[in-house]
């Protein structure tokens, strides 16, 4: 894989250990500023939701940083394609039920990541 296409996938899971800690630690504390739309009433008895869905990222983000330590190559790249994967579905999925601003922020990442993963550009690592 290559070098480019590992820190696309560093910085796919480290935008993933943000979106975890967000959901599980600060969705009440930071949510009604970082959502301005929804109802600051709506944040209190949604915090296990945001927590459960943070946990979900946190294992998205798990499954990245794996992928860069498994020594074998054909291996490292399925892993990293299956997380990506999960990454984009989930990204595509909120674009389109919730907001495109999902689609650039979540799936576009992730989408680039694949593409340095599969398509030949230069020599592999």
């Amino acid at each position: 894989m290559s070098r480019l296409a590992k820190i696309m996938i560093v910085l796919v899971a480290l935008l993933h250990l943000y979106i975890a800690w967000f959901g599980i630690f600060a969705w009440q504390g930071q949510g009604p500023a970082t959502f301005p739309d929804l109802p600051a009433s709506l944040f209190e008895p949604t915090t296990a939701m945001a927590a459960n869905q943070g946990v979900y990222n946190l294992c998205l983000a798990a499954g990245l940083f794996w992928s860069l330590f498994i020594r074998n190559v054909e291996w490292q790249r399925k892993v990293a394609t299956a997380f990506l994967l999960f990454v984009a579905a989930a990204g595509l999925l909120g674009a389109w039920r919730v907001s495109l601003d999902i689609a650039l922020v979540q799936a576009g990442p992730a989408i680039i990541g694949l593409l340095l993963i599969w398509l030949p550009l230069g020599k592999r690592r």
